[in-house]
């Protein structure tokens, strides 16, 4: 209790209502000893006197002991930072033990549980053992459940059920996923149509700023949204390598025309590898090759960049400010030592067996990995 300053606010309430310790325990039925024991943080009340005392100086128990169950937005991104940083500098045990134990203190600030579970969203694989990591993955599905019970906010429950979705996924639950999104994802549902209704709404009444503003962040994420798409059909359709290429040629020509390896390297990179797989597999080593140094390009842009962090450019200058407003600001959901973790696996996959002797192929792994 004292590392939440209940005994600084004794002290000061007591001084605040002008009571003596004598008075104070007098009140309460103890010895004037034990009020100059909760104040000196040598022992502290029970629950009961906790209650009364309360009562006395008109205020919650939360308010009494210095407990703040609700995080501003400031606080949240410190401890995902703080956090993240752990992840990466700490063993892994001593990382997720904290995370778990602010979990359970701040359990009724929604906000923050939620981005509690996209840290083990993405932080979850660095786990030793998969009961380890299907564990900590199970924790997350449970916060987000949690969430959704009992938070009002309509914008933090919609995240957390796509959260809640993906861990499922995670962990092979295909029914569990259908169950959960086919009903709220039916792209002929009159709601797909709220934001250009809302970006008119904002022209008739004369709000240009934010039209203009809203417009912007819904182009860049469509952009991204669409990236992201092409990335599974390439994996839905990689034996039909005609449908691929034509896949490939017009998403790299949008990629090309918004500049999308310096907006957002990392959706681009993912885009390039999955590319190059998609050639190797079908025997194109050339082109498979030519994918794999764009690839490479992105990453190491990353990799040189002194901070990780989202932006936005000259044609999208509104996305900063935006950026700014989202839980964790510009910040990166992942670190530089999650990235090279994964490199190791990607060059590793199956369908570079065709070219992992090439000359080129081995430059771009030695200058990847060996950073």
């Amino acid at each position: 209790m004292d590392g939440l300053k209940l005994s600084d606010n004794i002290i000061r309430l007591r001084r605040e209502h002008k009571i003596t310790q004598e008075e104070l325990a007098d009140f309460l039925g103890v010895t004037k000893a034990s009020v100059s024991k909760w104040e000196n943080a040598q022992s502290t009340p029970d629950i009961l006197l906790l209650l009364q005392m309360a009562a006395f100086f008109d205020m919650t128990i939360d308010e009494l002991i210095g407990y703040e169950p609700q995080l501003s937005r400031q606080q949240i991104r410190r401890f995902y930072a703080e956090l993240a940083r752990d992840f990466e500098k700490s063993p892994f045990q001593e990382a997720i033990e904290k995370t778990l134990m602010l979990a359970r203190r701040y359990y009724s600030c929604y906000p923050f549980l939620l981005q509690l579970s996209v840290l083990c969203c993405n932080h979850y694989m660095l786990a030793e053992s998969e009961e380890e990591q299907k564990q900590i993955l199970e924790e997350a599905v449970s916060w987000c459940g949690h969430i959704l019970e009992n938070c009002s906010d309509v914008g933090i429950c919609s995240d957390a059920l796509a959260l809640k979705a993906w861990l499922s996924l995670q962990m092979g639950r295909a029914e569990d996923v259908i169950g959960m999104l086919e009903p709220v994802c039916n792209p002929t549902r009159l709601s797909a149509q709220d934001g250009t209704s809302l970006v008119q709404a904002y022209q008739m009444a004369g709000e240009h700023e934010k039209a203009r503003r809203y417009i912007q962040i819904r182009e860049y994420l469509d952009l991204v949204n669409l990236v992201g798409d092409a990335l599974i059909s390439l994996a839905l359709y990689q034996d039909n390598l005609k449908r691929c290429e034509e896949t490939i040629c017009r998403i790299r020509t949008v990629m090309e025309q918004y500049r999308m390896d310096h907006l957002h390297p990392n959706m681009a990179a993912q885009f390039h590898y999955q590319t190059a797989v998609v050639y190797a597999a079908n025997g194109e080593e050339e082109e498979a090759l030519l994918a794999l140094g764009l690839f490479e390009k992105c990453v190491d842009s990353l990799l040189r960049a002194e901070k990780i962090v989202l932006h936005g450019d000259e044609y999208f200058d509104c996305l900063d400010a935006w950026i700014e407003e989202l839980p964790l600001g510009d910040m990166a959901p992942r670190s530089r030592k999650f990235i090279f973790q994964n490199l190791e696996t990607a060059f590793g996959h199956p369908a570079f067996a065709c070219i992992k002797d090439h000359p080129d192929f081995r430059r771009i792994m030695r200058h990847l990995t060996d950073k």
